[in-house]
C-alpha cells in the first residue's frame, strides 16, 4: 500500500503557473506525492488498485483537479481491452532474429518468461526498415495494440515514450534510460561489473589503463565509462587521457596510435561492448596489424561478449551479460505493471553481471619474472 510521501503530507506543491498543453499523469503524481502507477490506477479505477488508501486516492483525485487532468479516452478504451499479449518494439534498423545477434538471448528470456505467465508476444518490426522514425510520426502507437510493451535499442525517441508513459500505458524498457520520467527499466549493472575489471587489472600490476568507446551518449556506454573511472580511482590510477572516444573506431584506432600509447606507459586496454562491436573490432584489429599480441605485450578487457563472428579469437578478460535474465525481469516488471499491481515511483531493477578471467589479461610485460 502506498501513501502520500512526507513533501505531501506537508502540503502539496503548488500547480504549475503559465502552462499549455494537456496536463499529464508525471505532473499530477508529483503534485500529489505519489507513484505514476498509482495515479494511473486510481483515475483509471481499476480494481487492482483496491488497496490503495482512501487518503492516497484523494490526493490524487485532489491534484488532478487542480491541474485539470482528463484522461486520453483513446488509451483508456486501450488500456481497459486486456487480451493477454505483451508486445516488443525493437530500435535497430532489422529485427533481430539470428541466433548470433546480441539481443536474441534477451528475446529467448522474454519469451520464457511470458509463457509461464500465459500470455503472447507479439513482435513490432515498422522499425525493420528505417529506423523508430518508420512508417509515420508515432510509430510506437501501434504498440498500444497490447496490454504492455517491451522496448530494446539504445536510441529511442523520448518523446514517443513520454506519450506512452503519460498515458498511463505499461511499457519497460531494455537496459537503463533516464528519460522519460517514470519510464520503468531492467538494465545490466554495467558501473559496478566496469569497476571490477579495472580492480583486477590494477591487481595485476597495471598502472595506464585506457578505455576505447564509441562516441555517443547511450546510458549503457556512459554507465561503463563511469564504472571504469570509478576503478581508476579506487586504484589511485591517473584518469587524465584514459578515456578514449571516436565516432568511428576502425578509422581512428590505428596501430600508429596504439604503439604511442605503449611508449607513454599504456599497458591494458579496455573496450566496451555495443550492438556493432566497433570499439572491440577496432581494438582487436589495431594489435593485430601491429603485429602484438595479448597477454604477452600488453592486457585486453571487453566490457561484455565479443561479437559473434570474433568467438573463436581467444576468449576475452571481462564479463558476461545475464541478457535471457534480463529479458525475463523485464517481462516480470511489465506483467505486474500491466496487472495494475502498486509499484515504486520509479520501477526499475538492476541486474548483476558476472566476470569473466578470459585470457587476454595478465601482468604488465615489465613486471613479469625473466623466464628460467
Amino acid at each position: 500500500m502506498e501513501e502520500p510521501t512526507k513533501r505531501a503530507r506537508r502540503g502539496r506543491a503548488p500547480a504549475p503557473a503559465g502552462r499549455t498543453g494537456r496536463p499529464r499523469q508525471a505532473e499530477v503524481a508529483r503534485l500529489a506525492g505519489v507513484s505514476q502507477a498509482t495515479v494511473s490506477l486510481v483515475l483509471g479505477g481499476k480494481q487492482q488498485g483496491a488497496a490503495i488508501s482512501q487518503e492516497t486516492r484523494q490526493n490524487v483525485l485532489d491534484a488532478a483537479g487542480r491541474l485539470g487532468y482528463v484522461p486520453d479516452p483513446a488509451a483508456r478504451r486501450l488500456a481497459a481491452a486486456r487480451n493477454d499479449l505483451l508486445g516488443v518494439f525493437s530500435f535497430t534498423a532489422t529485427f533481430p532474429t539470428d541466433v548470433q545477434h546480441s539481443y536474441y538471448p534477451f528475446l529467448v528470456g522474454v519469451e520464457r518468461e511470458a509463457a509461464a505467465r500465459g500470455y503472447d508476444l507479439v513482435l513490432f518490426t515498422g522499425s525493420s526498415t528505417g529506423g523508430a522514425g518508420a512508417g509515420g510520426p508515432h510509430p510506437l502507437n501501434r504498440a498500444r495494440l497490447a496490454d504492455g510493451c517491451l522496448l530494446l535499442g539504445r536510441h529511442a525517441p523520448v518523446d514517443e515514450l513520454r506519450r506512452l508513459v503519460d498515458d498511463g500505458f505499461p511499457v519497460v524498457h531494455l537496459g537503463r534510460r533516464d528519460e522519460p520520467e517514470g519510464l520503468a527499466w531492467v538494465g545490466a549493472d554495467y558501473v559496478s561489473s566496469s569497476r571490477e575489471v579495472v580492480e583486477r587489472l590494477a591487481s595485476l600490476g597495471h598502472r595506464r589503463i585506457v578505455l576505447v568507446r564509441e562516441d555517443d551518449e547511450a546510458p549503457a556506454s556512459t554507465d561503463r565509462e563511469q564504472g571504469f573511472l570509478e576503478g581508476l580511482r579506487m586504484a589511485e590510477l591517473p584518469e587524465a587521457e584514459a578515456v578514449f572516444r571516436s565516432a568511428d573506431p576502425a578509422l581512428d584506432l590505428t596501430p600508429e596510435r596504439l604503439r604511442q600509447w605503449l611508449a607513454g606507459g599504456v599497458t591494458a586496454f579496455v573496450a566496451e561492448e555495443t550492438d556493432s562491436g566497433g570499439a572491440w573490432r577496432a581494438l582487436s584489429t589495431a594489435v593485430r596489424e601491429a603485429g602484438l599480441k595479448a597477454p604477452r605485450d600488453l592486457s585486453l578487457a571487453l566490457l561484455g561478449s565479443p561479437p559473434p563472428d570474433l568467438a573463436d579469437a581467444p576468449e576475452p578478460t571481462g564479463f558476461d551479460i545475464p541478457r535471457a535474465q534480463l529479458g525475463a525481469e523485464a517481462v516480470r516488471l511489465l506483467a505486474t505493471l500491466v496487472a495494475g499491481e502498486d509499484v515504486p515511483e520509479r520501477p526499475v531493477a538492476l541486474v548483476a553481471c558476472t566476470y569473466r578471467p578470459g585470457a587476454t589479461a595478465g601482468p604488465p610485460p615489465g613486471a613479469r619474472p625473466a623466464p628460467g
